[in-house]
């Protein structure tokens, strides 16, 4: 059980990038009326942008 809550917790910040910023993104721009580029969904940019990002933080070790 340790090791299963050990290597989930490796790329909790993966997960925290694509299940917490990238619906945030996405209900911002639903928010101010904003229009996603190249014709994606708004949950669709959201991840473009969250999923990169929170691979980046668990790669680094740090989120900037």
């Amino acid at each position: 059980m340790q090791k299963a809550v050990q290597s989930l917790f490796k790329i909790m910040p993966f997960l925290f990038g694509i299940g917490f910023i990238a619906p945030l993104i996405a209900q911002t721009m639903a928010y101010w009326g904003w229009a996603p580029p190249f014709g994606l969904s708004a949950i669709g940019f959201g991840l473009l942008i969250g999923g990169p990002w929170g691979l980046y933080a668990t790669i680094k070790g740090r989120w900037l």
